[in-house]
């Protein structure tokens, strides 16, 4: 047994108070969970502790929660591995006047949390972010997880008369689709996602991760009309910005950001134009650094926007509008030292990179196009370690092959 503070962030409605700090002292084996510490507390001291967990098992996915700063489920966290985070953070808030200023807001201005101190530093329980607080850890999933998820159509849409029984289709035909499937709705990634903390009415991550479950179901017959509808969306799939926190988040390892990235690759493969501009900032992105081995800012704007030489001479109303609006960002990363030096601001002025280097980028690009692989992270054997471990090797032949030498395939 071993003896851990953990920090609970409470509210109770009905006291009228706003929401306040508060700690207990539990004890338990380190390979418990931090779920087991809450429920120790509301057995043993305080019985309104409130706490949303039903299996303790990591398959229901009711115990979301934020420990130390991160989204997860409480009953997948090893206490212990939580204190050695814990510990690790405080050492890091005593790094610098502005990280000890973050750390003394968690800890409240205990001291005894520092780094050399008698005690430990505690552990720190929040309740989930993006999702209005219901009673101390327990967050209201109806109004944001689950109205999201039913705004894509959380159900398969088949064509014609339905079979006496079941719709039959080949095991391997469903392999693409099996990660997104393995989602228990915890809401780890919603609590995560940077860009619902910046755009509330962003889809978010758990829902496109569902609607990719669908957009690959060989039953399904709406897939190009699921894709218009999340690609046309000001808030669908091109407001990602691949911060990869619901990556982070997952505890099921379903990776939502990578299923919004094959939703944007179907819908850039069915020449769906987006209000974002998601699709041509993605391709000029992609033609820029081919082409220079470095981003050069000021073309990418531009490409955006206008692409090629036509679309720069011959300018649509929506770029012309869509440039204008962007000088204010342009002046934001002048502003920040983002662009810095006078070539960064003029298109066409742009430092390419040293030697042979842009030939080794280049190679890198030949190799995705001649081996357009992608391995599903969710199903793995034997077989599927094998083929993976070969392909990056290839990746490493062809990055050290020197120009206009043919990588071996």
């Amino acid at each position: 047994m071993a003896d851990y503070k953990i920090k609970v962030r409470r509210f109770q409605p009905e006291s009228g108070q706003g929401p306040y700090w508060e700690e207990f002292k539990v004890e338990l084996e380190p390979s418990l969970s931090v779920l087991d510490s809450l429920l120790q507390v509301k057995d043993r001291e305080d019985g309104s502790l409130s706490v949303r967990c039903s299996c303790r098992a990591a398959i229901c996915g009711s115990c979301g929660m934020k420990i130390n700063g991160q989204s997860g489920l409480g009953c997948k966290t090893q206490i212990g591995e939580a204190q050695e985070l814990a510990e690790k953070m405080a050492r890091a808030t005593a790094s610098g006047p502005r990280t000890r200023e973050a750390g003394r807001e968690i800890a409240g201005d205990d001291e005894r949390a520092q780094p050399g101190a008698e005690e430990a530093a505690p552990i720190i329980i929040e309740p989930m972010g993006n999702m209005p607080v219901i009673k101390d850890l327990i967050t209201d999933m109806e109004s944001t997880h689950w109205t999201k998820i039913r705004r894509v159509t959380p159900w398969l849409l088949p064509h014609g008369e339905a079979p006496e029984r079941e719709y039959i289709v080949e095991p391997e035909s469903m392999i693409d689709i099996t990660q997104s499937m393995a989602c228990i709705q915890c809401g780890a990634c919603v609590s995560s996602c940077l860009s619902m903390e910046a755009d509330p009415d962003f889809i978010g991550p758990a829902a496109l991760a569902k609607a990719y479950r669908f957009v690959g179901d060989p039953r399904d017959a709406e897939g190009v009309e699921r894709l218009h509808d999340l690609a046309e969306d000001p808030h669908g799939i091109y407001d990602c910005t691949h911060c990869f926190s619901c990556v982070d988040a997952c505890p099921k390892d379903v990776a939502p950001m990578d299923q919004i990235m094959r939703l944007r690759r179907k819908a850039g493969e069915a020449g769906i134009e987006d209000p974002n501009s998601g699709h041509s900032h993605e391709l000029a992105f992609v033609k820029i650094i081919e082409k220079k081995g470095t981003l050069d800012e000021s073309l990418l704007l531009q490409e955006s926007f206008a692409p090629g030489i036509k679309g720069k001479l011959v300018p649509s109303r929506r770029a012309i509008k869509e440039m204008l609006g962007s000088i204010p960002t342009a002046i934001r990363g002048i502003k920040t030292g983002k662009m810095r030096s006078l070539p960064k601001l003029i298109p066409g002025i742009h430092h390419k990179l040293p030697g042979t280097a842009q030939d080794e980028v280049q190679a890198i690009y030949k190799h995705a196009e001649e081996h357009n692989e992608e391995f599903n992270l969710y199903i793995k054997g034997d077989e599927g370690e094998l083929a993976e471990i070969e392909a990056e090797e290839n990746l490493e032949t062809a990055i050290a092959a020197p120009a206009g030498e043919e990588a071996p395939s």
